[in-house]
Order: structure tokens, then sequence, then C-alpha cells
């Protein structure tokens, strides 16, 4: 998520506030008038992967209408810039050697204007001196669980991150349809941002909604969510609960383990174990086919921003959210909130997914925002997301194909790639 050496005191902080805030029993979720067969929406949102660091080698390994990372990919040398490139590669550890920058002046810099060749001098540290990591990835046999969901439901190799910087402002897009301003991990003040969120539309609709949180849940950087906790924000194992009893809300966000150990943390976040992160999912997703609400249920899966890893794909052009310019400060990089941020990993798990699909429409974060206020009748938050694609062209609504869900294989955890991320960097957070 953030710069390396800020978040261990933000998620001390943010761990702060979660214990200041009670949370209250479940109480079983409200029906409302459907204008389609979508009544649970759950959101689980990873940890700074982009498409082709996870997803590239989805066109080889098959589903071939999914753009493919192209053979010559590469980035410059920065030891040697006018000698040869440094290639796309098959990782081969599952941890990292140190965190990769995801900043908003790391993320301007890789993009460079569009050149998209400025991923490797920008993560340029001791333990890599050519910034070799970002152009890293991973396939099947890496990922087997992801790989089998992404070429069994329906899947886009066009979704980007909200903005071209790191994890707060993008969930902030995700939640708002904006980061008002904000292009840092920047902490709320002491009674949390006041901003609107999906939240408060769905209190004012009647629509019920519940976030279930590894650690501590993100979404207590508002004050509303806050103040509205009790009956509302529960512990991860609440989830496994009420998907077991059929007690989904309308509309759940589902929280990982944000900053621990690498085989610990559970969001993907570098440095920690990917097949860690994998299962976690895996748990979250089998549960779900388990569920009584499984027939009327929707999970998108998704990643808040690319982490600093190389994606091939220039971000095209984004309605600007509103009026808030982005909060510069000397030495930043200019720039606007007027285009997306890189691509990541997106798939829709539903019985009304189309299976084996590939949209190629734009969407990003406020694009499942869109979603939840299409289907439940509620008004945009900003411009962007008011102009958001609500990814339906993802469903087919007259036909569950997946009215049995698949058993898609494990997500294993393989033991000399474990032990070795217990030597990996301590975490560094968001």
């Amino acid at each position: 998520m953030s710069v390396r050496g800020r978040w261990p005191r933000a998620a001390v902080a943010l761990t702060a506030i979660a214990t200041m805030v009670t949370v209250g029993s479940p109480a079983r979720s409200v029906a409302s008038t459907r204008p389609m067969p979508i009544d649970h929406v759950v959101v689980v949102m990873q940890e700074n992967r982009s498409f082709d660091s996870y997803f590239g080698q989805l066109h080889f390994e098959g589903q071939p209408k999914a753009i493919g990372e192209p053979k010559d990919a590469s980035n410059p040398d920065p030891t040697d810039p006018g000698g040869p490139p440094i290639k796309a590669y098959h990782k081969t550890n599952y941890c990292e050697v140190a965190d990769l920058d995801h900043s908003w002046n790391g993320a301007h810099a890789e993009y460079d204007g569009g050149n998209m060749d400025g991923f490797t001098a920008a993560n340029v540290v001791d333990a890599d001196p050519t910034g070799a990591r970002t152009m890293g990835y991973y396939d099947a046999a890496d990922l087997p669980f992801y790989y089998a969901m992404a070429n069994t439901f329906a899947t886009g190799d066009h979704y980007f991150s909200s903005v071209l910087s790191q994890t707060f402002p993008n969930r902030f897009y995700l939640l708002a349809g904006t980061s008002f301003g904000h292009i840092r991990n920047d902490l709320p003040p002491a009674d949390g941002f006041t901003q609107p969120t999906v939240f408060n539309l769905l209190d004012a609709a009647s629509v019920s909604w519940r976030i279930y949180y590894s650690q501590v849940p993100f979404a207590f950087e508002f004050s509303y969510v806050r103040d509205h906790a009790a009956g509302h924000v529960f512990p991860l194992s609440q989830y496994f609960t009420d998907a077991a009893n059929g007690d989904l809300p309308q509309v759940s966000f589902v929280d990982p383990i944000f900053v621990a150990q690498a085989d610990v943390e559970t969001d993907e976040h570098p440095a920690s174990n990917i097949q860690v992160g994998e299962a976690y999912v895996a748990q979250v997703v089998n549960a779900l086919f388990q569920s009584p609400d499984w027939g009327s249920s929707a999970l998108f899966y998704t990643y808040d921003e690319n982490g600093g890893f190389y994606d091939h794909v220039v971000p095209p052009a984004a309605v600007v959210p509103d009026d808030i310019a982005p909060m510069l400060e000397p030495g930043d990089a200019p720039g606007a909130f007027d285009r997306y941020g890189f691509r990541v990993p997106v798939v829709v798990v539903s019985p009304f997914a189309k299976a084996h699909y590939v949209s190629h429409r734009v969407n990003d974060h406020t694009s499942i925002l869109r979603f939840i206020e299409v289907r439940f009748g509620l008004p945009a938050l900003t411009a962007r997301d008011a102009a958001a694609n609500p990814m339906l062209e993802f469903f087919d609504l007259s036909h569950p194909s997946f009215a049995t869900p698949p058993t898609l294989p494990a997500a294993p955890i393989d033991p000399s790639q474990y032990a070795a991320c217990l030597s990996a960097p301590p975490p560094g957070g968001f």
C-alpha cells in the first residue's frame, strides 16, 4: 500500500481506531425490490498486483481472448541504459526482496507519459540494483486457484485502478467515487474523514451492508462507518457464519490482513507470500459457493493498485470526479485525477457470470461502486462513478451458467516457498 516505512505506524493507528469502536451483533438481511437477480454483492479487494504480473499469462494458459503480456515486454536496465533491456520473466520466488514503489511519484515515473518504461528505474534498491523484480510474473502453476477462477468465470483485461497512486487513494475511489484530493496514504483526522461514501447511500436506501475484517476495516477511515459500526462491522469469522447460514447482507466488503509477517499477511502486498493470499481468497470464494445465498450473489475480486509491478497497457483518460485538485507537495509529479491507474486483475464470481468470458471495456474501481448503485437504485457520489461502466457485460442475468457452483482447484501453499518467506523483509504496510 504505502511508501516503505510509513505503514507500520499507520496500521497501529488504524488498529487503535478499530478498538475504540464497538461492533454489534449480526442482523438478518432485509430483502429489497430487485431489478436484477443479484441480492448479495461481495467485494474482495486485495493489494498491489498488476494485470501483467498475475494474469499476463492467462492468454497462453486457457483464455486466449485475454490480452497477453507481449513476449518482448521489457524495461531499460538502469545500470546500463544503452545495453540489453530487462525482459519480463517467470518469477521463482513467492515473496519479494523489497517492496516496490507505488506512490504518486513512483507511478507517474513508471508511466512516463505513456511510455511505460520507468518501472525498473523506479524500483532500484540495494537488494535489486536493476529493479528487475517489477518485470516478474506468475502463471497457473503458481496461482492455480486464481487462474481457474479467471478461466471459469468472467474477467476483464481493461480493468484499471482508479488513480496513478497507492492504496488509500484507490480504495477511496471504491468507497467514495473520489480520493477527495488525496494522493498518499493519508490518515484521517481524529474523527475520521467526513466525505459521503457508499455506506451513507446504502443506509439512506435501507440496503443492508457489512464489513468483514481480518485485522482492521479499511473503511474506518470514514467517520460515518465508525459511527455506524454496530450491526455493520464484524471480524472475518462472521462472514463464514453468515455465508453458511444464508445471512449475508445485500452488500459486503471483505478485508484481508494488511500488515503481518510474509506467511501471515493475506493481502498479497509485497513482500507477503502470494499463495497465502490466494488461499485466503479461496476460502472466501468457497464459502460463498457453499452458501444458501450463492444463487443470488455476485463477488467482485480485484486489487487496489499495481503495487509497482509492470504492466504494458497505457492507462486511458478518465472522468475527473469533482473539483478537488490533487494535494501536491513541492517536488511531486504534476498531474490531475483525469487518468486511470495501471491495470489490475478482476474476476466476477456469480451464478450469473458469463462463463469463460473476457470483457474488453474500460472499467475501474468506481465501476464496482456503480454496479452497486445500479443494482440498488442509488445515486452516484461523484462525476467519476456517475460515468463509470457498471460491468453488466460480465453477466448473463437471464440465465445462471453456474446454478451449481463449480469445483475449482485447491489453493496450495508450497512448503519450500513458505520456508523461504520466513526470512522475507518485515512488512512495509499498505
